[in-house]
């Protein structure tokens, strides 16, 4: 085994799609799954005399990208040619920026308390797709040519996979909190490349490689533990590293060659003559810094002592902003006291849900039932009218038709018998049939009531009020004495 301490160099280059409806520089629909080659026009399919004319709202939520990260804003900054050919860049050119992006500056401080800093974020206009098929066929689909994007690019200050695994993590949820994208990386809302070197400890950095288009985090982590034991292997072989572009296949689990790796020189950037430069004033970034929701960071610490949560419960709620903001008008629609039990119907039913088959919606935004409709369901189980368990049948349902949860109570027979009569039955039959829980209670023991207990559930169908029942037979035992 080799005496070198090797230390790994790690910086990420992440593309962000932005969440605007149309593309960065014509009208046409920025959206996933259609038809190949029907979103597209002249301009971004770079025809003959076509014009770009910048998307406004893009530009607004780049800005509020920056903001969010901690970035300088530059007062003005302009866009450039990027020059390269490729089957999926009809123009021969990407539309990017280069000496001067709209921001820099900025990081993530992570959980570990390191900082990541970022050395800026640009604009540009995505390429299409390539899809080769086992036929060593390619066909391309323009429809994802010209759709807005954000390049973050960070300093060189990650050392592990896990440190990086850590800042996409961050990332992606102070993207989506912003309200910039909405970072799917199965629809490649989201691409992350790598940059990562090794050296020996004490001395200079070496060599560094870039793997690009990776579409998972887990593959970004893959990518990195096997692309450091690659060069550590070679260098201890006595070998080079070549500077180069390489891919991650994840079948196979490392990284092959794609291409040597281009110089800025290779791109012959220069100012793009079709666009103007873009100013920012005070009051754009004002509007935009007014627009920034809560960080799901600070939510977390709110929901922890504001409504008494676990850090786990406070986590799970804040992973996505959609399911935050279903719990939070929950809470506003609830009762003092709720937010445990909205947390519960919330993580185990509607998120359990929608990890399963038998519901449609892909997210807690898109599912029938509404919070106002969790909170009065939670309200039935408060007042005693339907147990916790019977309430986990009704959000079932609600999940799946949105009806309210007063009408599925009744039409499923789920409300709580009240009639102190009946419970008291059905108590003295369960102590008629168990007498030595009678004579455990007696003894001290209150855990026995629950074989008596469970008796009468099951005689009432599960529609007794177990607080009643528990007190019922308590008092019935108490008077026998």
């Amino acid at each position: 085994m080799s005496a070198t301490t090797w230390v790994p160099v790690i910086g990420l280059e992440v593309h962000c799609q932005l969440g605007t409806q149309t593309k960065l520089f014509c009208g046409c629909a920025n959206r996933f799954g259609a038809e190949p080659n029907t979103l597209t026009c002249p301009v971004c399919t770079g025809q003959p005399g076509a014009l770009p004319v910048l998307n406004q709202h893009a530009f607004d939520l780049a800005l509020r990208a920056a903001l969010a990260l901690g970035c300088d804003i530059a007062p003005w900054s302009k866009f450039d040619r990027k020059n390269y050919f490729y089957c999926d860049l009809p123009k021969g050119y990407q539309i990017s920026q280069y000496d001067r992006p709209y921001c820099s500056g900025g990081g993530i401080t992570l959980a570990s308390g390191k900082h990541v800093r970022l050395t800026r974020i640009h604009m540009e206009e995505d390429a299409g797709k390539a899809v080769h098929d086992a036929g060593n066929t390619t066909r391309v689909d323009l429809n994802r040519a010209g759709v807005p994007l954000i390049e973050s690019v960070t300093e060189a200050d990650m050392t592990s996979s896990e440190e990086a695994h850590a800042y996409l993590v961050a990332l992606k949820e102070i993207l989506q909190y912003a309200g910039v994208s909405d970072c799917d990386m199965e629809k490649g809302s989201l691409r992350c490349d790598v940059n990562i070197s090794v050296h020996p400890e004490d001395e200079p950095w070496r060599t560094k490689v870039e793997i690009k288009n990776l579409n998972s985090f887990r593959n970004v982590s893959l990518a990195i533990e096997h692309e450091i034991g690659r060069q550590i292997a070679a260098y201890e072989a006595g070998a080079a590293i070549a500077q180069e572009t390489r891919l991650f296949d994840p079948d196979r689990g490392e990284t092959r060659t794609m291409r040597s790796k281009e110089n800025e020189a290779d791109y012959r950037y220069f100012p793009e003559p079709d666009l103007p430069p873009i100013p920012v004033d005070a009051a754009l970034l004002e509007r935009e810094r007014g627009l920034l929701p809560e960080p799901a960071a600070e939510r977390r610490a709110r929901y922890r002592t504001e409504l008494g949560l676990s850090e786990y419960d406070a986590g799970v709620l804040t992973s996505e902003r959609g399911v935050a903001d279903f719990f939070e008008a929950a809470v506003r629609a609830s009762h003092d006291g709720t937010a445990k039990d909205l947390t519960n119907l919330i993580t185990n039913e509607l998120l359990a849900g929608l990890a399963g088959d038998e519901i449609e919606a892909s997210t807690i935004a898109e599912l029938p039932c509404k919070p106002h409709q969790l909170a009065e369901l939670v309200a039935l189980t408060q007042d005693g009218t339907i147990t916790k368990k019977a309430a986990r049948s009704v959000v079932r349902e609600m999940m799946k038709t949105g009806r309210s949860p007063a009408e599925l109570v009744r039409e499923l027979g789920l409300e709580q018998v009240q009639d102190t009569g009946q419970i008291e039955a059905w108590c003295r039959s369960a102590l008629e049939a168990k007498p030595q829980v009678i004579d455990a209670v007696r003894g001290g023991n209150d855990k026995a009531i629950g074989a008596c207990m469970g008796a009468v559930m099951q005689a009432s169908g599960g529609s007794a009020n177990p607080e009643a029942v528990r007190d019922t037979l308590l008092r019935l035992i108490r008077e026998s004495d």
